[in-house]
């Protein structure tokens, strides 16, 4: 998602996980145990696996595109594991998934899981 005019990037994390994974803008009013549950998970230390201008098909001479992935952590699954997903706002689809070096994904986002894989330790 594209980060709003004057808007914090943790602000940004929580509303496009919120409009693309729990399709919060079709919803009258979240729940109060997902509300509890989302504040969780964004509130706590994250980590920022890259930072800068990415390999973009979109990108041309007089504009790029630049990111920040950072990754979340749900050690337990407390928090993730009663989440409710649906696809929302741009997204066609959302779940959860087992993902190797064998998926193809778009521009540098493989790159970005395989980061967050080593520093997690797990098998990528």
């Amino acid at each position: 998602g594209m980060v709003d005019p004057g808007e914090v990037i943790t602000a940004t994390l929580r509303r496009e996980f919120c409009e693309e994974a729990l399709n919060s803008l079709e919803r009258s009013g979240e729940e109060k145990d997902t509300q509890e549950r989302i504040q969780n998970l964004f509130s706590q230390d994250h980590l920022l696996v890259y930072k800068g201008y990415v390999d973009d098909p979109r990108n041309t001479d007089n504009a790029w595109m630049e990111t920040q992935a950072v990754n979340y952590h749900d050690d337990t699954g407390h928090i993730l594991d009663h989440l409710a997903l649906e696809a929302g706002d741009d997204a066609g689809k959302v779940q959860w998934a087992d993902i190797s070096q064998n998926h193809s994904l778009y521009a540098n986002h493989a790159h970005f899981i395989q980061i967050v894989a080593e520093k997690r330790g797990a098998r990528w």
